[in-house]
């Protein structure tokens, strides 16, 4: 018998270590979470105890009566098959507050613990002895089930809530253990007595907050949310804490949850940002609503009503109704037994991530990403110091692949020749063959050749250049040109030839095809209008004044000639593309330098648009910039973006640079702000029909990687 019951206690003690100790499953793949909806329609046959439905300003809203078990449910309702909770996600919050006096809290929600964690041990330890054997358990744990199942039904401590007080909105979460963090937003205003909307955006490094879709406010908290926040065991409470003491005393129109992404996106921007819906219950939409006991309703008063809010299913009585998904940014009808598609938007950019952190070997000046065949997906990275490197991607992100001995690089250029792939570099530093130069001025930079056997760059062409900052290949009429911008000869002759090679099929080798003259030369462009092809020129300085003219060059008769001059301040970089037949160049303004020697570094980058009528490129858009560096233009399905690298601003290189998307008539507004360390350039990629865009840093020995997450 006593064998028996050590048996049983060794399995007990088995399944608290595996419980305690086994992978906990995280909250993957959730759709947005409507908290308001769930309480107040899970019986609609009944008005729900504990609130009642108030009116302001003709929008309807809950004011909270009690703290009543109706308006708690527990967590695994909502975050169904885990056990640890998102550790990034948004909330959506629409509420008319109240004045509150000092040293009061209000909880808008929280999300409260099991009482302690004894009680869930010592109900364990019953199931396995079972309820005969309980003279094993001994008189004290007794004693201490008696008492905490009495009080069963009070919360235990918080786990995360989102409250307001006299000083601000106060987010609270429970970190690895410890007491509780509160992290303030202070610098806001909420009008008592009017409606706002507020989204929270919850990242690992990060917190973002917008009220009525203004500028969000942003902070970098001292202690990181928690990845492994374990919510077994606990209850939501809306409008509460689970007590009297935090009950919320404005009206709430919407709560809504998103996992894993910023819904900042889909909320914003609103033609009525105080009121802006994501999902906005029933019980309080505007428009009339049929509830299951209303016998008297008519077809006629549902006909052309809409709704807005999550998915609900479609019936009878809801035949004709309009349903607007603000999610998917689509309109539906109800033919009576299924939503059918009146208009429907497509895949959006939701969400940047961070998706790795490359440690590089110095600081890097410019990342190349290109595509070998039978090999993969790889960059190329101009390091600093001595030695560039080629990384390769992986399910891990990129590793290094080959180390390239390399003499100041600034950048790197990919292309190919028929099947055959290519590399060339951009040297600004003293080299090898430095020493067998008679001209100390002078730079050489490297092309590379793909070596199908070694699977490896290896040297193939040099090339005389004089601090090189660029390389741009291109192809007319089936010829294959490289364009170099040499930046200066010397330290301060700046006013000199960039050149144009052409390859030259019998010799296998690039020779001169002609010579431009550029001012300080950082960046070319090269792109096709039509039959036109065209070479834009970022001139950044003349050796007097960042004030140039950046040149854009046209293709006649087998050589370039000016097609327009346009006012830039240190160009540094030239952006092309196209939206449908609209066709647009971007330049990156790097910094102006004042009449008494002191420099602008926040100043305006300008989009032009290509009047078709005119031939010429217009002024379309100013977009202040900070020392920016570089543009970068990519498209996710029917969806536009422009992301700038911000360098430096006059007194720090640890800027945001921005996220612009395309919105038609209003241009390109700002959407998301990635945190860089003198961001020198951006590229965007796709692996495995994922997006992603990669930064290099100029002033830190690291890249990173961003995920772009759709929905």
């Amino acid at each position: 018998m006593s064998m028996q019951i050590f048996i049983l206690l060794l399995l007990w003690a088995s399944r608290v270590t595996e419980t305690t100790t086994g992978t906990w499953r995280q909250c993957t793949e959730l759709l947005p979470l409507d908290l308001l909806s769930f309480v107040l329609e899970r019986d609609t046959s009944r008005v729900v105890p504990g609130v009642r439905v108030k009116e302001l300003a003709g929008v309807r809203g809950v004011q909270f009566l009690s703290p009543d078990t109706s308006m708690s449910f527990p967590a695994s309702q909502f975050l169904v098959n885990c056990d640890l909770f998102p550790n990034e996600f948004s909330l959506v919050v629409t509420v008319k507050v109240n004045p509150i006096s000092p040293k009061r809290d209000e909880y808008i929600f929280s999300l409260m613990g099991p009482k302690n964690v004894e009680r869930s041990a010592l109900k364990e330890k019953e199931e396995v002895l079972g309820t005969k054997n309980l003279g094993f358990i001994s008189e004290d744990e007794q004693q201490l089930q008696k008492k905490e199942t009495k009080s069963d039904a009070k919360p235990g401590g918080i786990i995360l809530g989102l409250k307001l007080s006299q000083n601000g909105l106060n987010f609270v979460f429970k970190s690895n253990g410890k007491a509780a963090e509160h992290q303030s937003f202070h610098n806001i205003h909420l009008s008592p007595n009017q409606w706002h909307t507020l989204v929270l955006v919850i990242g690992i490094h990060h917190m973002k907050l917008t009220v009525d879709c203004s500028s969000p406010l942003e902070i970098a908290p001292p202690r990181a949310f928690p990845s492994d926040l374990n919510i077994q065991g606990s209850r939501f409470h809306i409008g509460s804490r689970g007590r009297w003491k935090g009950l919320f005393s404005g009206l709430m129109r919407q709560l809504v949850l998103v996992p894993n992404s910023d819904a900042s996106h889909q909320v914003c921007p609103s033609s009525d940002p105080q009121l802006a819906a994501l999902s906005v219950p029933p019980l309080l939409l505007d428009l009339p609503v049929r509830r299951q006991n209303d016998r008297h309703a008519t077809s006629s008063e549902t006909a052309g009503t809409m709704s807005v809010g999550l998915e609900r299913p479609c019936s009878e009585q809801l035949q004709h109704q309009l349903w607007f998904n603000p999610l998917k940014k689509g309109l539906y009808v109800c033919d009576g037994s299924a939503w059918i598609t009146v208009w429907e938007d497509h895949k959006r950019l939701d969400y940047v991530s961070e998706h790795q952190v490359l440690i590089t070997s110095s600081e890097t000046h410019d990342v190349e990403v290109f595509q070998i065949q039978d090999v993969g997906l790889m960059a190329a990275m101009a390091h600093r110091a001595s030695g560039s490197a080629v990384y390769l991607w992986t399910h891990l992100g990129f590793q290094l692949y080959q180390n390239i001995s390399t003499h100041g690089a600034l950048a790197w250029k990919h292309f190919q020749i028929g099947k055959k792939a290519y590399l060339v570099v951009s040297n600004s530093g003293t080299g090898t063959n430095k020493s067998l130069d008679k001209d100390p001025e002078t730079d050489f930079s490297v092309i590379y050749k793909w070596s199908k056997r070694r699977k490896r760059f290896v040297r193939f062409q040099t090339l005389q250049t004089y601090c090189a900052r660029d390389w741009e290949a291109f192809n007319i009429n089936e010829q294959t040109y490289l364009a170099v911008a040499n930046h200066r000869m010397g330290n301060s002759n700046h006013t000199i030839n960039s050149v144009i090679y052409k390859w030259n099929r019998s010799t296998k080798s690039f020779e001169v095809h002609q010579t431009l003259i550029t001012s300080g030369a950082y960046d070319w462009e090269f792109f096709k209008v039509g039959p036109y092809h065209f070479l834009v020129v970022a001139n950044a300085f003349d050796g007097v004044t960042t004030s140039v003219d950046s040149v854009i060059y046209i293709w006649i008769d087998g050589r370039f000639q000016v097609f327009q001059t346009i006012k830039t301040f240190c160009a540094t970089d030239w952006e092309m593309f196209q939206i449908g037949s609209r066709v647009f160049l971007a330049v990156a303004n790097g910094y102006r330098l004042q009449g008494n020697g002191s420099s602008q570094y926040t100043i305006n980058s300008t989009i032009y648009e290509l009047d078709m009528s005119a031939q010429l490129f217009v002024r379309f858009q100013d977009i202040v910039t900070y020392s920016a560096v570089d543009w970068e233009f990519f498209s996710l399905r029917e969806e536009y973006f422009l992301v700038v690298a911000n360098s430096y601003n006059g007194e720090s290189y640890s800027l945001n640079s921005i996220l612009y998307r395309w919105q038609g008539y209003e241009g390109f507004v700002p959407v998301h702000w990635l945190p860089t360390i003198g961001c020198s350039d951006w590229e965007f990629f796709t692996s495995k029909g994922k997006s992603y865009l990669i930064y290099s840093s100029a002033k830190a020995p690291l890249s990173k990687v961003f995920k772009l997450k759709t929905y």
